[in-house]
């Protein structure tokens, strides 16, 4: 079996179908449509250090601190167990993409050492979430119900449906919202000038007549597997991702069916279509200087350069930035420092320098199972993993990566994260962002936190890689969300 024994897989979808070895009947009690993200494989050495851990029942504890209950930097949080199946009647606890929360009593602090706080939880029973977008004061969520809900200050504002296809995907341009669905399609939807809580579905992507016009012409037809031939002007598998190019004037998005597109804003004309990889494209990201980013389930992270033609653009290939077994899960760019970040099913966050010719800068070993998201803001970089954990690191002025905290409370793998500036922040010496987080839980929560790294973090950050230098993070400073009383919204 390619890339390891062990593979999170979405059912229903035709890969999950070629793994049936590794299908789990109990999954459909979960959710039939969905039990993850797709084909994201962790490789063979770590797929067994799992399951033996599983298998034995043993504490999974992927960031354990040696407390010190006289250090009042440290903070206790309660770390997830792996539970026998049979202890548990619940479908959710069976999924390959859980361990089942077993909580203990913990000391209900208000906050950890750097003052980082659990703000509150958004919850509506609707499935799953699997994508987020946020802007000022506002919140875009997107689950299996086909609702995209809009979140302001902490309460439900606004919500609109889509007619077909999981929300997987949001990108915000101006009033223009943009949505990637599981039916391959992509909807475009425009807020109200006279009441901003009215959303109105104004197109989709492509246009109904562009797909027409190119139906009618067979050259506009490209070969896809089992030698079916499309339009190519439109993905015809699940949309995985959107990003906008840095002037925002152009809209990108990358599909399972190996390919990413090229959309122009304005008239909503598809420019181009590239196959870009061998396997599902999971992640892309709209760079500096032109460049796009893409990763795959291939294990693959490639670097194409943009250039303007009259009226349209071409890409071309530049580079490979990575090449493994394990599928790539995650990519993420830091505009302030100019850094790609990407997350793999092997539980690691690589990064590559502008600075240095995007050459390797290291790793950063934050969790046991797979990366599934990352986000950054300011000198902080986040990732969400099928662990529960979510875990927030800090660039420092020499470059390294220190590990501020590691938030816990999550009963699902974290799918998405999103970050925004903390508008009612009054120090003129920090500054505070607010990082919201969705996961299979079916919850998104609401945090707030700080730059701002504790005096004496350093002691926490003492063991390294020793060949990247990158900060292994079982000494991090960490708070959790269980056993504290916390507003939930509904």
């Amino acid at each position: 079996m390619s890339r390891g024994h062990h593979i999170f897989f979405e059912e229903g979808t035709k890969r999950g179908r070629k793994f049936d070895k590794l299908k789990n009947s109990d999954l459909d009690d979960h959710r039939k449509e969905e039990a993850g993200d797709r084909c994201i494989n962790i490789t063979r050495r770590r797929s067994s250090n799992i399951a033996s851990a599983a298998s034995d029942s043993e504490i999974y504890n992927p960031a354990a601190p040696n407390y010190d209950a006289s250090n009042s930097l440290m903070v206790l949080e309660d770390r997830c167990t792996f539970e026998p199946a049979s202890t548990s009647n619940s479908p959710f606890s069976k999924s390959p993409w859980s361990c089942h929360m077993s909580p203990r009593p913990h000391d209900p602090s208000s906050t950890d050492a750097s003052g980082n706080a659990l703000l509150g939880m958004l919850v509506r029973k609707e499935g799953p979430i699997y994508s987020m977008a946020a802007t000022g004061d506002l919140l875009y969520t997107g689950s299996d119900s086909k609702n995209i809900r809009v979140w302001k200050n902490h309460q439900e504002f606004s919500a609109f449906k889509a007619d077909c296809g999981l929300v997987k995907a949001i990108a915000i341009a101006g009033r223009r919202v943009f949505t990637g669905h599981k039916d391959g399609g992509i909807r475009v939807w425009k807020v109200s000038k006279k009441n901003e809580s009215v959303y109105k579905r104004v197109g989709t992507l492509p246009t109904m007549g562009d797909y027409i016009k190119s139906s009618m012409k067979p050259k506009k037809y490209a070969e896809v597997r089992h030698h079916h031939s499309v339009v190519w002007i439109k993905h015809y598998d699940a949309v995985s991702c959107l990003s906008l190019s840095e002037d925002r004037s152009l809209l990108y998005s990358a599909s399972w069916d190996k390919t990413f597109k090229v959309w122009r804003i304005s008239d909503s004309k598809c420019l181009e279509s590239v196959t870009a990889h061998d396997d599902d494209v999971n992640s892309l990201v709209a760079g500096f200087d032109g460049l796009v980013f893409t990763g795959s389930a291939d294990g693959t992270i490639k670097v194409w350069r943009r250039e303007i033609q009259g009226k349209g653009t071409k890409h071309f290939f530049s580079q490979t930035l990575l090449k493994q077994e394990c599928a790539v899960t995650a990519l993420a760019i830091n505009p302030k420092s100019t850094i790609v970040y990407s997350g793999s099913s092997d539980g690691l966050v690589n990064y590559w320098e502008r600075e240095s010719s995007l050459s390797h800068g290291g790793v950063l070993k934050s969790h046991r199972l797979a990366v599934l998201c990352i986000a950054t803001a300011g000198d902080l970089v986040f990732s969400g993993s099928a662990d529960l954990v979510i875990c927030a690191w800090k660039r420092t002025s020499a470059g390294e990566h220190t590990c501020l905290s590691v938030f816990t409370g999550h009963t699902g793998p974290i799918k998405c994260l999103a970050v925004e500036k903390d508008m009612e922040s009054k120090s003129s010496d920090e500054q505070r962002w607010i990082l919201y987080s969705g996961g299979l839980d079916e919850s998104v929560r609401v945090w707030k936190l700080s730059e701002q790294a504790p005096n004496n973090i350093a002691q926490y950050n003492q063991q390294h890689n020793s060949t990247t230098g990158a900060p292994i993070l079982s000494s991090a400073l960490s708070f959790s969300t269980r056993g504290r009383s916390s507003p939930v919204i509904r």
